[in-house]
């Protein structure tokens, strides 16, 4: 009976619903990319090299979600990726996955509660950024201790209030470009404005899609939610497909818009972070349409989407430090749950590691700026274990003579679709900063791509440790998990 009920508390809660899902997703991916960055990519490459960036980007993250929506809907489980690089392809890869991908967003968490003293500076600037910062902390601590379902409430209505914000700006930047708003009908006259529509060439349009891969991360957040999802076979799928039509066409259309009002060579379009957002195109764009308020109502959007990273980045490291310790990759403790199914110690852990990093950002700016730096590739990293482990899986499921027919969920255009995904990400990883690859500047190499020897080191070392291999595609286990045991 004790057994049982210590069986019960280290379960997770399947309580999220094909809402919940597609809105965390659609949430991740929507923030300062969009609202900030967009104006500086088409900055760099005129508005036809951030369109072709964009596009192009979008249809490798499409490969992507099919990939991670496959293996979600056949083992829906909060490890995810991590856990199908371990099953798939060798547990030193998984091993070194789930510690990267945790690692990214506990620094990701410290990163945003930073941001968010700095966006309240704006309303309040007399007032200590810490003190925003710790009350941010507290919050979404609360949000994810309470239940599973309490997270999935708070990021579904936050995700709302960016997707209104969206329409609303694709409805005012029309009738700006039709002189309906704002006076003077640009039309299309910026697309041919000097050397609009593509400046820069290739190299331009290649650090553009290095700014898309940044605005496009927290997708893979679908795979993690499967493992809560009460009916994950339904709602993967569903929530696969309409947040890939739905990012690709908020993000298109919003480049599109900004690009027609404002010309390429503006320099309000230099902007990049959330502290730029006196000069977020959206709040341009608002302006010219003659809204007055608009840098104000657009602070306070961009304070929701910080707020829902840190949020999402919450979850997803809890998520990922309680499916390590299950597996065996990290303290046992770790992956016990509360009543209502939270992996309250692995919550706590990261909190720390959070709120350690923010205190490193005041005290020693130095380790900081290493940590950000150290997180920054990760994702991308995260996006090439996705790849991996399909192809190693849908190969294995194949040789292992089952039909195709008994996946729930297929992704199309195998092995097109992974074969691309895991090009175009090692091409992002490796376009990080050429120009400090070209002039061999160490410091500066190894500020951008510290994540990579990071994983290699992790990688080796369990390799090494536990004398793992690739594991032959006919010993691959593909056996199903009882769902109501994850």
């Amino acid at each position: 009976m004790a057994k049982e009920a210590q069986e019960e508390h280290n379960q997770v809660e399947r309580a999220l619903k094909t809402r919940h899902i597609s809105m965390i997703a659609l949430g991740g991916s929507i923030g300062t990319g969009l609202f900030v960055a967009s104006g500086s990519a088409i900055s760099t490459a005129g508005p036809g090299g951030a369109l072709v960036a964009y596009i192009g980007m979008g249809i490798m993250v499409y490969f992507l979600m099919t990939s991670l929506g496959e293996m979600a809907t056949y083992m829906p489980v909060s490890g995810s990726f991590a856990t199908y690089s371990t099953k798939y392809v060798d547990p030193a890869f998984g091993f070194a996955m789930g510690w990267n991908y945790w690692f990214n967003w506990a620094i990701t968490v410290a990163v945003d509660i930073s941001t968010i003293a700095l966006i309240m500076k704006f309303w309040l600037p007399d007032i200590p950024g810490w003190i925003w910062s710790m009350v941010a902390l507290v919050i979404i601590f609360l949000v994810n201790a309470l239940t599973v379902k309490a997270f999935g409430e708070t990021e579904y209505w936050i995700a709302i209030i960016k997707v209104v914000t969206v329409v609303v700006f694709l409805i005012v930047g029309v009738l700006t470009i039709f002189g309906i708003m704002g006076g003077h009908a640009t039309l299309l006259e910026n697309f041919v404005y000097k050397k609009a529509p593509f400046v820069g060439g290739i190299p331009a349009m290649l650090s553009v899609f290095v700014v898309a891969g940044f605005s496009f991360q927290g997708t893979e957040l679908i795979g993690i939610t499967a493992g809560e999802s009460e009916t994950p076979e339904k709602s993967v799928p569903r929530a696969v497909n309409q947040v890939f039509w739905r990012i690709l066409l908020f993000y298109i259309l919003a480049i599109f818009v900004i690009a027609c009002i404002i010309p390429y060579t503006s320099p309000d379009l230099l902007g990049s972070s959330a502290t730029d957002v006196k000069i977020s195109p959206f709040t341009l764009v608002f302006r010219r349409a003659g809204l007055a308020s608009a840098a104000g109502v657009m602070n306070a959007v961009i304070l929701t989407s910080v707020l829902s990273s840190a949020n999402s980045g919450m979850y997803a490291s809890t998520r990922m430090l309680y499916s390590l310790a299950k597996q065996g990759y990290a303290a046992k403790f770790f992956s016990h749950t509360t009543k209502r199914g939270i992996p309250l110690a692995a919550l706590v852990g990261t909190t720390i590691v959070g709120l350690l990093t923010f205190i490193s950002s005041v005290a020693g700016p130095e380790i900081y700026m290493w940590l950000v730096a150290a997180s920054g590739l990760t994702g991308f990293v995260a996006w090439v274990g996705i790849a991996v482990s399909h192809w190693r899986f849908r190969r294995a499921f194949i040789k292992q003579g089952h039909d195709l027919s008994e996946l729930r969920y297929r992704a199309k255009w195998f092995p097109a679709g992974p074969i691309f995904a895991f090009i175009l990400s090692v091409v992002v990883i490796v376009g990080q900063d050429l120009g400090a690859v070209k002039h061999m500047n160490w410091e500066a190499m190894g500020v951008t791509y510290m994540a990579i020897p990071l994983f290699l080191i992790m990688f080796l070392y369990y390799k090494i440790k536990y004398k793992t291999k690739l594991i032959p595609l006919d010993e691959v286990d593909l056996s199903k998990p009882d769902i109501t045991k994850e």
